[in-house]
C-alpha cells in the first residue's frame, strides 16, 4: 500500500507540473502588471454641433495638383455651397458647386449623427459620381469640446490604400476652416491637399 501510495503521489505531481508547464501566460502570472487601461474621455452630446453650417456660404479652396507625390503646387478657386437640416439637426445636407479651371463640379454631402455612438457619418458625392462611393463607406468622427472635429476613413488612392482626415476648425457664427489630409503611413504623417475657408452669406444674397 505505501508503495502504490508513493507511486499516486508521483503521479499527481507529475500531472501537476505538466498542467502549470501548459497553462497559458495569462494563468501562470496572475499577479503580473497588466498594461493600464485607457482613460476613455466621458461621450458628449454632439448632435447640434453641425448646426454652424446651415445656410448659405462663399467658399474659397485650394487644392495641391499632385497628392502623395512630393509636389507642392496648389491652384485656388472659388464656390458657394447651401446647408439644409433634417431630423431636427441631426442630419444635414450640403449642396456645393464650383468652377475650377473651365470645369463646372457640383458636389453633394450628407451627414448623420448616431445618437448610440456620439459619431457623425459623412457620405460625399458628385454629379460625376453619384453613387456615394462603392462600397459606402462615410468619414466618420466627431467635434471635441474645444469645437473641433475630426473624421476618418480608409481609402484606395491610385491602388494604394491611405487614411483619410478631414478637420473643422475655426469656426465662427459667419465662418470656418477645413482640410483634407491623406496619411500614406498609417497616420504617421499627413499631406495636407484640400483647404477650403468660408464666409456666410445671407439667402437673398446667395440668390
Amino acid at each position: 500500500m505505501k508503495v502504490a501510495t508513493g507511486i499516486g503521489a508521483c503521479l499527481f505531481v507529475a500531472v501537476a507540473t505538466c498542467i502549470a508547464m501548459t497553462a497559458p501566460a495569462h494563468v501562470q502570472q496572475a499577479g503580473a502588471e497588466r498594461p493600464a487601461a485607457l482613460a476613455v474621455p466621458a461621450l458628449r452630446d454632439g448632435q447640434h454641433d453641425f448646426d454652424f453650417e446651415h445656410g448659405s456660404w462663399k467658399i474659397h479652396l485650394s487644392r495641391r495638383v499632385k497628392r502623395l507625390e512630393g509636389s507642392n503646387d496648389w491652384v485656388e478657386f472659388d464656390g458657394t455651397s447651401v446647408t439644409k437640416p433634417f431630423w431636427n439637426g441631426k442630419g444635414n445636407l450640403e449642396q456645393f458647386e464650383t468652377d475650377a479651371n473651365g470645369v463646372h463640379i457640383e458636389g453633394l454631402t450628407m451627414r448623420v449623427y448616431n445618437p448610440t455612438t456620439h459619431q457623425w457619418s459623412l457620405y460625399w458625392a458628385s454629379a460625376t459620381d453619384p453613387d456615394l462611393g462603392t462600397p459606402i463607406v462615410p468619414m466618420v468622427g466627431q467635434f471635441n469640446a474645444d469645437g473641433v472635429g475630426e473624421f476618418y476613413d480608409q481609402e484606395l488612392w491610385h491602388g494604394r490604400s491611405v487614411i483619410v482626415r478631414f478637420i473643422w476648425s475655426r469656426i465662427t457664427p459667419n465662418s470656418a476652416h477645413f482640410e483634407q489630409a491623406f496619411s500614406p503611413d498609417g497616420g504617421k504623417t499627413w499631406e495636407v491637399n484640400w483647404i477650403t475657408d468660408q464666409t456666410r452669406v445671407t439667402d437673398a444674397a446667395a440668390k
